[in-house]
């Protein structure tokens, strides 16, 4: 299996207590949006294999040391040699380091640059401005989406495949090529 050998990772809070989102509706008539308050959340760890198309997600119960820890031994299968992460105030550095791979260090503050945001908001369209029985439920649609989304690596490459990413990988793939000798006859 190919892979780009950089993964993008990311987290994000997935619960009951819903946000307002911006929805089509007939000028002049009011929108209504249900909205269920109840504080019930889990985390969601997602890593992005954009030149590969894949996805590797798991659902820790909190943004622990071993929790995240335990997320990124599940990344071992899919070879990355690079982990490409934000610098929001989780405890995965020593998670990163007890696993040997390098770190890069995104920007604090800068989703846009994060392939794994682009799936993020995949997730929350479908999944928000619905009322949910019990937070498995909505685990369930957000699996579900999940599922749909990595089961087309075309889609997953479209969505988190960025020119400027895919160039700065293929160039760096090129340079740290190892030089191939020429043989004679």
């Amino acid at each position: 299996m190919q892979s780009s050998a950089f993964g993008f990772a990311d987290e994000m809070w997935v619960g009951l207590r819903e946000m307002v989102r911006r929805i089509w509706g007939k000028r002049g008539v009011k929108v209504r949006q249900c909205l269920q308050i109840a504080y019930a959340w889990r985390y969601l760890f997602l890593a992005v294999d954009t030149q590969a198309g894949r996805l590797f997600w798991c659902w820790p119960p909190a943004l622990s040391a071993i929790n995240i820890r335990s997320a990124l031994r599940g990344l071992q299968p899919f070879g990355l040699a690079v982990l490409v992460w934000d610098r929001a105030a989780t405890p995965y550095y020593q998670g990163v380091r007890f696993l040997g791979l390098p770190l890069v260090e995104q920007p604090p503050a800068s989703p846009e640059l994060n392939p794994a945001e682009r799936v993020f908001e995949e997730l929350r369209r479908a999944s928000e401005g619905k009322v949910y029985a019990a937070l498995e439920d909505k685990f369930g649609a957000v699996g579900a989406e999940l599922a749909r989304i990595e089961a087309d690596p075309n889609r997953v490459r479209q969505l988190t495949g960025w020119d400027l990413i895919t160039t700065a990988v293929q160039q760096l793939s090129l340079f740290h090529r190892p030089h191939q000798t020429e043989r004679g006859p």
